[in-house]
């Protein structure tokens, strides 16, 4: 019998294992393990935008009623900080009008590099939102004493999700435009634009992501550069009430809007339903975060990242909302999508095919080379009935898949929120996309995928010691940074850490894109810059059979164990990997004395269990297994129980040849005594038959 604390032991490693059933990472890191360093002060909160300056060496974060700037080489060392705060008067004011003290503070939301290296920013200023510039010079950050009206801009709400993008100087933004807020995308400046207030354009919608794509440069006949604006909304089209749909809508970035109708007004609006699979069947995947990865060579092969989380189907008690994934979708693609059919509004509220009785080219492509021909250079030269076929018919009946048809990768431990991708050049020279994707516990995953292989987590690290959410991910590509926060806090990662891999035959199993083993200072490091002659490098299937040779082994531990008493034998890899036992240089199987866990072997020896035990992972990639001694055990039973078990075993035998030997005499002695019977039985008859 095993004792109570070992029972104990059991059970709850059993009931943990059943717990993980999803994709695992690879390797789990926690926060006291991790390097990175951190940013944070006791009145520090409200952190509401963030902005990487590589040219000087800054990072920014808008915050509540403050900016500041932190070193990008070490953000725990602060540069300076610019307060910008609302004035009593402003805040009583908005508290009169039902918001709370909280809110009616200015939260920096908008900071935007322009051209000539000012910071264009934007604070929500107690619902009325305000913009003005930040100056660098002599190493100094100072604000702007002019002002400018923020609205479109900036939100009113500093919880409202908000978007924007800074472009070759023009402001695009996809939010709230005034204190009930009304939601529209917009360009501000001198060509000012705004989308129709219609529901069939935008239904309650929650915006995500406004993205430029320089479609020009790859077009045959120069059709107009893309916007793409990604946001989750209501959708019109289902009969079924409140059901969220993600969506990607199209513009032409040279619209003008139109001469009479749709004048100021976006007249290349076009969405599409963004489809990403996953899940129980009837479960709806809703946008969180995009990410664009632009093909130098060719921009329409240029790739969307984008996570999804899940929501459940309708009436459904399934935990399957709790799954996340990443889907990522082709440029050309999307542009396909909107050459399709077009949806169109029907009296009774329904949307239907449109039955193509007006078959427009315009807005399902940009102004062309085809278009220019014929005296069409802008969309001011768009013939009216043109323009209000657009205006009434927004939505396009086909929807968008991914590249795979399927996500990347799925995961159902915790819900991702933001996502960023690098390019990664490895030793051969390949292209590999390292995808980061934070979630809303504090973690962060770094995830490769690969036609070959599919999907997989790298490594998973714990960015924040409490349970948060992170708000925003920023990447620095050039100095291999990654910085992290939250509404309290902000993460500096290096992207390049190599030193968790801690042997040749686990640096290059990880396959990781960054690392690779210098045979030179015998450690695992970061590829970039290094030269073949010194680092090897395995991405395709982690063969272990070009590291070095190495008599290092695991140390054997020496454990002395009783007869019949069940003991723990812990096994704790510093990866998620699967383990495996042997006994004497042979895979244990389990059975009533061999308990295998997921964490270690429930041993409860007898004398014939004395031997060398091996812990071992185990990773199969694309068919090859590779197998690491985790840790060695030589199991002894103690002496004097040995001597009592060999000593009972021997009195054991002893009793039962002796039984044998007693049994054995006795049936001899049985059958001659029934043989001497049987002749006098014989000879008695034979002498009354002679007798009569």
């Amino acid at each position: 019998m095993m004792n109570s604390k070992v029972a104990l032991l059991y059970v709850l490693i059993i009931m943990s294992g059943r717990l993980a059933q999803s994709l695992k990472p690879r390797r789990s890191i926690s926060f006291s393990d991790v390097k990175l360093k951190l940013f944070k002060e006791p009145d520090f909160n409200g952190l509401s935008s963030l902005l990487v300056r590589e040219d000087i060496g800054l990072l920014f974060i808008g915050a509540r009623g403050k900016v500041i700037t932190l070193r990008l080489d070490d953000i725990a060392e602060k540069t300076g900080e610019i307060e910008w705060r609302v004035t009593s008067g402003e805040k009583s004011a908005c508290v009169l009008k039902g918001k709370s003290k909280e809110d009616c503070e200015n939260y920096i939301t908008t900071l935007h590099t322009l051209n000539d290296s000012r910071i264009f920013t934007c604070g929500t200023r107690a619902f009325k939102p305000l913009c003005t510039h930040l100056l660098f010079k002599g190493g100094k950050v100072s604000m702007e004493t002019t002002t400018s009206e923020g609205r479109g801009r900036a939100p009113f709400d500093p919880h409202e999700d908000f978007v924007s993008l800074m472009n070759e100087n023009t402001l695009y933004a996809a939010g709230s435009v005034d204190f009930m807020g009304r939601q529209a995308f917009l360009r501000t400046g001198r060509n000012y634009l705004y989308t129709e207030d219609k529901i069939s354009w935008f239904n309650d919608p929650i915006m995500i992501s406004i993205n430029v794509a320089e479609t020009s440069k790859s077009s045959e006949n120069r059709e107009d550069d893309n916007l793409f604006v990604f946001f989750t909304e209501i959708a019109v089209e289902e009969r079924r009430s409140n059901l969220r749909l993600s969506r990607v809508a199209r513009l032409c970035k040279g619209d003008l809007g139109g001469f009479v109708v749709s004048e100021k007004k976006w007249t290349s609006f076009l969405k599409a339903r963004l489809d990403c699979p996953f899940g129980e069947k009837g479960s709806i995947s809703l946008l969180q975060s995009v990410f664009l990865v632009n093909d130098e060579n060719n921009v329409t092969e240029s790739l969307f990242y984008a996570t999804f989380t899940l929501s459940p189907p309708f009436n459904s008690t399934s935990s399957s909302c709790s799954q996340s994934a990443v889907c990522a979708y082709k440029l050309s693609d999307i542009q396909q999508v909107y050459r399709g059919n077009l949806l169109e509004e029907i009296i009774s509220g329904g949307w239907v095919k449109d039955l193509g009785k007006e078959s427009y080219t315009y807005p399902r492509s940009c102004i062309n080379d085809e278009m220019r021909a014929k005296n069409v250079k802008t969309s001011l030269d768009i013939p009216d009935s043109t323009l209000v076929f657009a205006k009434n018919h927004p939505l396009m009946e086909g929807g968008v898949m991914p590249i795979t048809g399927r996500p990347l990768l799925v995961q159902s431990t915790a819900q991702f929120s933001k996502i960023v991708v690098d390019k990664v050049t490895s030793l051969d020279g390949q292209h590999y996309n390292v995808m980061f994707i934070s979630n809303n516990s504090g973690w962060l995953q770094k995830a490769v995928w690969s036609g070959d292989d599919g999907g997989r987590i790298i490594e998973e690290l714990q960015l924040f010691q409490d349970p948060q959410p992170i708000r925003f991910l920023q990447l620095s590509s050039r100095s291999g940074q990654l910085y992290s926060a939250t509404r309290t806090a902000v993460a500096q990662l290096s992207v390049r850490d190599c030193s968790r891999y801690t042997s040749c035959a686990d640096c290059l199993t990880a396959r990781d894109p960054y690392c690779g083993w210098d045979r030179l200072r015998g450690l695992c490091a970061a590829v970039a810059g290094a030269s073949n002659l010194s680092m090897i490098q395995n991405l395709t299937d982690g063969d272990v059979g070009i590291c070095p040779n190495s008599h290092l082994s695991k140390k054997i531990i020496d454990i002395h164990l009783t007869v019949d008493v069940a003991q723990f034998l812990p096994c704790s890899p510093d990866t998620n990997l699967p383990i495996s036992w042997s006994f004497s240089g042979n895979i244990l199987e389990p059975g009533p004395r061999h308990i295998l866990l997921s964490q270690g072997l429930v041993l409860t020896p007898s004398f014939t269990d004395e031997g060398l035990y091996t812990c071992e992972t185990v990773e199969v990639v694309k068919g090859r297994k590779h197998r690491m001694a985790v840790i060695r055990y030589h199991v002894k039973l103690t002496k004097e129980r040995k001597e009592r078990e060999v000593n009972g075993s021997q009195g054991t035998i002893t009793y039962i040849l002796a039984s044998v030997c007693v049994l054995f005499g006795m049936i001899i002695i049985y059958a001659c005594w029934k043989q001497k019977r049987e002749k006098h039985v014989g000879s008695s008859s034979e002498s009354y038959a002679n007798t009569s």
